[in-house]
C-alpha cells in the first residue's frame, strides 16, 4: 500500500502519518525502488492502534508507552482486539441513531423542547412539570435543567432526574417567591423564605453533590455553579445558597441518624 492508501484504510491523513512517522510512532517501511513507501498490513494494524488511541485523549507520549507494552503480541491477538474495539464502537452508533430516532419523532410531532434535542430522562422531567409559568425564574429554571442534562454523565443524569421529578408540585411558588426578589436586597426577610421552600421541594440527591464552598458563599467549585449564580440577582443568590446551606445539613443530620441507628442496632 502507499501513503494514501493505508490512511484512507486506516482513516487518517497522510499529513497525520508523516507526523507519525517524525514522532518515532510508526517505523518507516521498505521503500520501493522508484522511492515511494511500501505499506503492509502491521503497519496498517499499528496505525489503527494510534489512530484509537489518540482518539481517546491520549498525547503521543502516553501512545508511545501503551505501545511499548504491546510489544511481543501476536498479529492475531492484536487484530482480535481491534475487532471488538469495533464492535463497540457499532453498539454505541447503534444506541446513538436509536436516540436520534425517537428525538426525531417528537420533533416531527411538535413534542421536542425549546432547548432540544434532549435525553429522554429529561423529557421525562419537562413532561412531569408541565408547561412553565410565565415567569423569568422559571425560563431560568428550564435553562439550568437543559444544562445538567448536557453535562451531567450519562450513567449519573437518569438518577439525578428521576430525584428531580418530585419538585414539580412546588416549583411553582417557589418560582413565585423568587422572582419577588429580582429587586431585592441579599437581607431582605423573603430571602429566608424563599430558601426554605426551596430547600423543602429539592431531594436530598443534589444538596449531597454539592461543590465545596458553592453553599456558604465561598466561590462555587464548580463551572456549573458559577453560570447559575451569574444569573441571579444577589437576592436569589443569596435565597439559593442559603437553600443549598439547609439540603447539605438535612442530608448529613440524616446520614448521621442512619449511621447512629445502626450503632444502637448493634450487638
Amino acid at each position: 500500500m502507499r501513503i494514501g492508501e493505508i490512511a484512507a484504510l486506516v482513516g487518517v491523513t497522510p499529513r497525520a502519518v508523516r507526523h507519525y512517522h517524525q514522532s518515532g510512532l510508526l517505523p518507516e517501511p521498505a521503500r520501493r525502488a522508484n522511492g515511494y513507501r511500501e505499506y503492509g498490513v502491521r503497519d496498517a494494524v499499528l496505525l489503527a492502534r494510534i489512530r484509537r488511541l489518540t482518539a481517546l485523549g491520549l498525547g503521543l507520549d502516553e501512545v508511545r508507552d501503551v505501545l511499548a507494552d504491546d510489544e511481543g503480541r501476536g498479529l492475531v491477538e492484536v487484530l482480535e482486539e481491534l475487532a471488538d474495539d469495533l464492535a463497540r464502537q457499532e453498539a454505541v452508533l447503534r444506541e446513538r441513531r436509536k436516540r436520534l430516532a425517537a428525538l426525531l419523532d417528537d420533533a416531527r410531532a411538535g413534542r421536542l423542547p425549546a432547548d432540544g434535542p434532549v435525553s429522554p430522562e429529561f423529557a421525562a422531567l419537562l413532561a412531569g412539570l408541565g408547561e412553565p409559568p410565565a415567569s423569568p425564574m422559571a425560563v431560568k429554571d428550564r435553562q439550568v435543567l437543559a444544562l445538567l442534562d448536557a453535562v451531567v454523565p450519562e450513567e449519573d443524569r437518569a438518577r439525578l432526574m428521576e430525584s428531580l421529578r418530585g419538585m414539580a408540585p412546588s416549583a411553582y411558588e417557589v418560582y413565585a417567591l423568587f422572582d419577588a426578589l429580582e429587586d431585592a436586597a441579599p437581607d431582605d426577610p423573603r430571602v429566608d423564605g424563599a430558601a426554605r421552600v426551596l430547600a423543602d421541594s429539592l431531594p436530598d440527591l443534589p444538596g449531597a453533590e454539592l461543590p465545596e464552598g458553592a453553599a456558604d458563599g465561598r466561590g462555587s467549585g464548580s463551572l456549573l455553579a458559577d453560570a447559575v449564580f451569574a444569573d441571579l440577582s444577589p437576592a436569589q443568590e443569596a435565597a439559593l445558597r442559603l437553600a443549598m446551606r439547609l439540603v447539605r445539613d438535612r442530608v448529613r443530620e440524616r446520614v448521621q441518624d442512619r449511621v447512629q441507628d445502626r450503632r444502637e442496632g448493634t450487638p
